[in-house]
């Protein structure tokens, strides 16, 4: 797991980018794997920047989405169908086909999971994987005590995380109580991993992620099992780090053929 310090968010997002299109520029056929909310946001707008000045190029790119609301259509404001579109796939040129989100309508929920799991499998399996942490540790929507070996499934949402996506829809009383999301297992199958995080709020999660115990009531924790794991923070998100020192080290001293 290598942890990456930036001075704040938007550095952050920008080398985040920067390594997303070195790897399209070397494999133009990658599998993207991504994620909503607040915290990639920064990272898309990258993305569309560098589309839009051509020094990235999406035309052979495909993607998988982390997660979706059960029960929000896809043209709802707070459905992550609707984010994605908003926020990068409707700037770039991904083709539409190309872009594979969880279907929060499914008649039969069981059946669209696996079947979201082979789609993976059929593309190749996910090349980059973008990642968010929320306050108490999870990853996609696997809360804490989710299986660390679990497939695309659905969940239910605990009344914390419920709170912290509240902001997204007009009260609480209309935030979902369940979603599908991939699992842990699937996560952990692609191939590297990006996990951004900003603020000192994620800060106690961090600390757990990266130098506490492997364990389901951290899900992210099982990051550290992963050989290719890149974690980019800001500096408030990285204030607990007891080893914050050496994690800037080690990335100022880091050969430049290690660089992306």
């Amino acid at each position: 797991m290598e942890i990456i310090i930036c001075p704040d968010a938007a550095a952050a997002s920008l080398s985040t980018a920067d390594q997303l299109a070195s790897l399209l520029h070397t494999k133009p056929g990658a599998v993207l794997g991504l994620a909503t909310g607040g915290t990639p946001l920064a990272l898309y707008a990258e993305l569309i920047s560098k589309f839009q000045k051509h020094q990235v190029d999406f035309s052979q790119a495909s993607s998988f989405n982390l997660d979706e609301y059960i029960g929000l259509e896809p043209g709802h404001p707070a459905s992550y169908q609707h984010f994605m579109e908003e926020n990068l796939f409707r700037h770039i040129n991904m083709p539409v086909g190309n872009t594979h989100i969880p279907d929060g309508l499914a008649a039969d929920v069981p059946a669209h999971c696996e079947a979201y799991e082979l789609a993976i499998r059929n593309a190749g399996g996910i090349d980059l994987q973008i990642l968010g942490i929320g306050t108490d540790g999870h990853i996609g929507f696997n809360e804490p005590t989710s299986s660390l070996a679990s497939r695309t499934r659905i969940k239910t949402l605990t009344e914390r995380t419920r709170s912290d996506n509240a902001r997204f829809f007009s009260s609480m009383d209309d935030v979902p109580h369940h979603v599908i999301t991939m699992g842990i297992g699937t996560i952990m199958e692609s191939r590297a991993i990006s996990l951004l995080a900003f603020g000192e709020s994620k800060a106690s999660a961090i600390a757990n992620m990266v130098e506490g115990a492997v364990t389901a009531s951290v899900p992210a924790s099982i990051l550290q099992m992963h050989p290719t794991v890149r974690v980019f923070l800001d500096e408030a998100a990285a204030s607990k780090l007891e080893r914050r020192d050496y994690y800037h080290h080690v990335f100022a001293q880091k050969p430049h053929w290690q660089k992306w």
